[in-house]
């Protein structure tokens, strides 16, 4: 054997797939994309969600309700656990930062204190919103509620 007689094997080489090229491309007049549609035309894109001429999900489902979008959600704490967390982290001044700060909160989530369960210690707390509950238990243990707005 010659290196002039060198030939990649059977099968390797392929023909390229020159597309719209005329009859004797063999792949000629529709190009290999059928007879007619949008798909065989230029430009064409699918719209996200085409279930191809079937009702689209969104519009078979019912709609049920409303999501308002100015409601405010708070992250609740109640007076009850103030005790055990000023035990746990060492914490007198319950805010917003600290309780981030010790994983008890998000970084943006707004706290709301209630007046679930009972406080023995005095703590100075600052939160978004507070029950007029939860003030005056907090109050008549010597501790005080600021509301930050």
């Amino acid at each position: 054997m010659k290196l002039h007689q060198l030939k990649p094997a059977k099968g390797a080489v392929q023909k390229e797939k020159r597309i719209g090229r005329g009859e004797g491309s063999g792949h000629g007049g529709t190009s290999t994309k059928g007879n007619k549609g949008g798909q065989s035309r230029a430009g064409y894109k699918r719209k996200m969600g085409h279930e191809g001429g079937q009702m689209p999900i969104q519009r078979r489902t019912p709609k049920r309700g409303f999501k308002n979008p100015h409601r405010v959600e708070y992250k609740v704490i109640n007076v009850g656990q103030l005790d055990q967390w000023a035990e746990t982290y060492s914490i007198s001044e319950f805010t917003i930062e600290s309780l981030y700060e010790v994983g008890i909160t998000g970084k943006t989530d707004k706290v709301k204190l209630l007046a679930k369960g009972e406080l023995k210690g005095k703590y100075t707390i600052i939160v978004d919103a507070a029950s007029e509950k939860a003030k005056s238990i907090v109050e008549a243990v010597g501790g005080s509620v600021e509301i930050v707005k």
